[in-house]
C-alpha cells in the first residue's frame, strides 16, 4: 500500500508538470493547487502508514559498478519528516490558488509550477534516499530548485543577491556534510548504504567521530539556519514569494535537522559528552540571537525569518540535550529530549507555515509588510486576523496551543540534567536553560507586537484602511493550519506516543512509559501504578475521557522515585475545556452586567482632549520594541551616523541620525573572517611578482617541507 501511494505521488507530480505545459497561464494556479494538493495527500497517505511500520520499506534502484547499490528506504524517521512535508505542501498548494494570480503578466507561472513540483519531488527523494550517493544527488537538486523558487522575482537586484547568498552558503554546507558522509564511507570500507554504515561505523575511532559530528552538524546546520551560518535566512525570506516562504521555514529548514539526526542519531551516535554540549550551546545561542532580532524587526517576513532561527535553535538544543544524555547513559532521558525536539520541530512547521501565509496575505492585500504602516486590519480582514492570532499564540508558547507543549517539555528536560554527576555539564545545562527561558519571554513580546501593531488599533496608512479580506482558498489553508495548531496542543500524549515510535529503534527506550502514566484503567499497564498514586490522580480527574479516547491517558507526567514521585506534570487536554469554561463564564458575567441596565449611553471616546486621534499619534511597532533595543544595546550595537543640513553654509537647518543594524554574527564572525581572507589573498597576490628565482625558491621550500613531514610520520 505504501509503495503504491508513493507511485501515485510521483504520477501526480508528473501530471502537474504536464498540465502546466499545456494549459493557459491563468489556469496554472489551479493546476498547482489541485495537483499539488493531490500529490501531497498521496504522500501523506504513504508516509503516515509507514510511521508505525515494523520494518522499513526498501526499493533498490540500480547498482553502480565501483560505487555500490543505490536504493530508496522509508523508515520511521524519514516517514515523520515526510508527513510534515506533505501537510505543509498540501495547504501551501491550496493557498497558492488565490495567491499566485498576483504574478500574472509579470512572471512566468509555468516556470514556477515546474520548479514547485520539482522541489516537492527532490525533498521526497532526500528523505527516501537509502545511500550516500542518492542522498547527495537529491540534496543538490533540492538546493538548486529551492534557489530558483526563492529567486522567482528575479528582476530585482536585491532578490538576485539574496538568492546567490542562499545558494553559496548552502553549497558550502553541502561540501562539509559530504565530507562527513565520505568519512563514514571510508570507515565502512567503501560501503554507501545507510543500513551498512549503521552497523559498521560503530567501530569508528574517537577522532573520526568528532570530525563526522562537526562536519555534519555545521554542514547541515547551514540549511537549518543555525548560528553562525544563518546570514542567508533573513535575506532569503523577504524576497521569496509568500507560499515559498512557508515551504522554506516549514519544510526546507527541517532538512538540515534531518541531516543532523540521520548522521548523529541514527548512523553514528556520539559516545562522548562534547558533541552534545556543542549542539546544546549552538542551539541556545541561535535561539536567543534569533528572537532578539525578531523582536526588534518591523518587517513581518524578516521578523518571522529571525523567529525561524530561534525555533531551529530550540530544536537543536533539545537534540544536544539528548546527545548528552545518550553519552552519559540515560537512555530514557535522551528519548524524552529527542521527543521534545521533534515535537517542537513539528509544531514549528505548522505554526510558522501559518504565520508566513498570514504575512503573505497581508502583503498581497495591502502591499506592505511594515508593521508601522499596518494596524486596524482585524476589522477589515477578521478571518486572517483570527488565523494569525492562533499562529502568534502558538509560537509564543501560550496554552493550549502546540508551541506551549513542546517548549514546556524542552525546558523540563533541561532540568533533568540534575541527574548527571558532572558539575560542569550541570552548569552548561543551567545556563542554557536560563537563556532558553529568556528566549521564551522575548517570544511573547515579539508576537504581541506583531499581532497588535498589525491587526489592532487604527490603520496607519491609506492602503491599510482600504484592506479587504482574502479569497476562500487562502483562508481555508490558514484555517486548517490553525486547527492543527490547536489539535497538536491539546493532544500531547498522542503526539508523544507517535514520536516515541519514531525514536525507539535508535534510542532503545520508551518516552511514552516515562511521560504518559497509564491512568486509564483499560490500559494493560494500569495495574503497575502504585495504588495510592493512582487513587490520588483518580480523585483529580486524570481518568476523565476514558470512555471516549484510546491510549493511556491525557496527562504528561515524568515520575521520579519514592521520595519525589512527580517530577513534572501538565495536561493541555484538560486545560483546554477549563479555559473554554472560564471564557464562557466571563462572557456570561459581562452579558449579565450589561443586561441589568439596558439603557446604554454611547458617546465619543475620550482621546486626551484631542478632537480626533490621528494614526501618527498611536503607539508604533518601533516604539513597542524600543525597550528591547535599549536593554540589549550591548549585543545589538547598531551603527549610527548623522547628516547635517545647513543654509548659506552657516545656519543649521536639520540634523538627521541614521541607525544601521549590524548583525552580531556578521560583526563577530563574518566580519573577521572576511578581513582575514582579504589579508591572506593580499599576501598571496604579493607573491605573484614575476621573479623566476623567487618561484624556484617557493618550489624548493615546498619540497623540503614535504620531506620533513614524510620523515616525521610514523612508519
Amino acid at each position: 500500500m505504501t509503495i503504491r501511494a508513493l507511485q501515485l505521488f510521483a504520477a501526480l507530480c508528473v501530471v502537474g508538470v504536464a498540465l502546466t505545459m499545456v494549459v493557459p497561464e491563468r489556469l496554472r494556479p489551479r493546476v498547482l493547487a489541485w495537483c499539488g494538493a493531490a500529490a501531497s495527500a498521496a504522500l501523506l497517505w504513504s508516509s503516515g502508514s509507514a510511521l508505525g511500520a515494523a520494518e522499513p520499506h526498501r526499493a533498490v534502484l540500480w547498482t553502480v559498478r565501483g560505487l555500490g547499490t543505490l536504493s530508496l528506504s522509508l523508515d520511521r524517521l524519514s516517514a515523520l519528516f515526510l508527513v510534515i512535508t506533505a501537510v505543509v505542501f498540501l495547504l501551501a498548494s491550496v493557498f497558492s490558488s488565490g495567491y499566485l494570480p498576483r504574478y500574472l503578466g509579470h512572471y512566468s507561472l509555468k516556470a514556477f509550477n515546474i520548479w514547485y513540483f520539482s522541489l516537492l519531488g527532490s525533498i521526497v527523494l532526500v528523505l527516501l534516499a537509502g545511500d550516500v550517493l542518492s542522498f547527495l544527488m537529491a540534496w543538490e537538486a533540492m538546493s538548486i530548485v529551492s534557489y530558483l523558487l526563492v529567486n522567482f522575482e528575479h528582476r530585482d537586484e536585491q532578490h538576485i543577491r539574496a538568492g546567490y547568498l542562499m545558494l553559496a552558503m548552502g553549497e558550502a554546507g553541502t561540501l562539509a556534510a559530504a565530507f562527513a558522509l565520505l568519512l563514514l564511507v571510508a570507515a565502512a570500507a567503501g560501503h554507501l548504504e545507510f543500513s551498512t554504515l549503521r552497523t559498521i561505523s560503530q567501530e569508528t575511532g574517537a577522532g573520526t567521530r568528532w570530525a563526522v559530528f562537526l562536519l555534519s552538524f555545521f554542514g547541515f546546520g547551514v540549511k537549518a539556519g543555525l548560528v553562525p551560518f544563518n546570514a542567508w535566512l533573513p535575506r532569503a525570506h523577504p524576497v521569496a514569494p509568500g507560499n515559498v516562504s512557508a515551504l522554506l521555514s516549514g519544510v526546507i529548514l527541517n532538512l538540515g535537522l534531518y541531516g543532523i539526526a540521520r548522521v548523529n542519531l541514527d548512523l553514528l551516535p556520539p559516545l562522548q559528552t562534547g558533541p552534545g554540549l556543542v549542539a546544546l550551546v549552538v542551539g541556545t545561542i541561535s535561539a536567543f540571537v534569533g528572537i532578539l532580532y525578531a523582536t526588534t524587526e518591523n518587517d513581518l517576513k524578516v521578523m518571522l525569518a529571525h523567529s525561524s532561527i530561534e525555533n531551529m535553535g530550540i530544536v537543536t538544543a533539545g537534540l544536544g540535550a539528548g546527545f548528552v544524555f545518550t553519552a552519559r547513559g540515560y537512555p530514557v532521558l535522551a528519548t524524552i529530549a529527542f521527543v521534545a525536539a521533534l515535537y517542537h520541530m513539528t509544531n514549528h512547521s505548522i505554526y510558522k507555515a501559518l504565520l508566513f501565509l498570514g504575512a503573505a496575505t497581508v502583503d498581497s492585500r495591502i502591499g506592505t509588510r511594515d508593521e508601522d504602516l499596518l494596524g486596524g486590519l482585524s476589522r477589515r480582514m477578521p478571518w486572517t486576523a483570527a488565523c494569525f492570532l492562533v499562529g502568534a499564540l502558538s509560537i509564543a508558547a501560550l496554552p493550549p496551543f502546540n508551541g506551549f507543549a513542546s517548549e514546556w517539555l524542552t525546558l523540563q528536560t533541561m532540568l533533568r540534567s540534575a541527574e548527571i554527576a558532572s558539575t560542569g555539564v550541570k552548569i552548561v545545562f543551567a545556563l542554557c536553560g536560563a537563556v532558553l527561558a529568556l528566549t521564551a519571554a522575548l517570544a511573547v513580546t515579539c508576537f504581541v507586537k506583531a499581532f497588535a501593531m498589525s491587526f489592532l488599533g487604527l490603520p496607519r496608512s491609506q492602503s491599510a484602511s482600504r484592506a479587504v479580506e482574502a479569497p476562500r482558498s487562502m483562508l481555508g489553508a490558514m484555517g486548517a493550519l490553525a486547527a492543527l495548531c490547536l489539535l497538536l496542543g491539546v493532544a500531547p500524549t498522542f503526539v508523544i506516543s507517535s514520536l516515541d515510535g519514531v525514536l525507539s529503534p535508535s534510542t532503545h527506550a520508551s518516552a511514552t512509559e516515562a511521560l504518559v502514566p497509564p491512568f486509564y484503567a483499560s490500559s494493560p499497564a494500569h495495574a503497575r501504578l502504585p495504588r495510592e498514586f493512582a487513587s490520588e490522580f483518580h480523585d483529580l480527574g486524570a481518568e476523565v475521557g476514558e470512555q471516549l479516547l484510546p491510549g493511556q491517558g491525557l496527562v504528561v507526567m515524568h515520575r521520579g522515585g519514592d521520595q519525589n514521585p512527580v517530577v513534572f506534570a501538565m495536561s493541555t487536554s484538560y486545560m483546554f475545556p477549563v479555559l473554554l469554561m472560564l471564557l464562557g463564564a466571563t462572557g456570561i458575567a459581562v452579558w449579565w452586567a450589561a443586561a441589568r441596565n439596558r439603557k446604554v449611553a454611547r458617546t465619543p471616546r475620550w482621546d486626551g482632549g484631542i478632537r480626533h486621534l490621528l494614526p501618527e499619534m498611536t503607539y508604533s511597532a518601533t516604539g513597542f520594541s524600543n525597550p528591547v533595543r535599549v536593554v540589549f544595546d550591548t549585543i545589538l550595537r547598531p551603527r549610527t551616523g548623522e547628516t547635517r543640513e545647513v543654509v548659506a553654509e552657516h545656519f543649521r537647518a536639520a540634523i538627521r541620525r541614521r541607525r544601521t543594524e549590524v548583525h552580531v554574527v556578521e560583526r563577530l564572525v563574518v566580519g573577521p573572517l572576511r578581513v582575514g581572507a582579504a589579508r591572506v589573498a593580499s599576501g598571496l597576490a604579493s607573491m605573484h611578482h614575476g621573479r623566476l628565482n623567487a618561484y624556484a625558491a617557493y618550489g624548493l621550500v615546498t619540497l623540503i617541507l614535504a620531506l620533513v613531514v614524510a620523515l616525521a610520520l610514523p612508519g
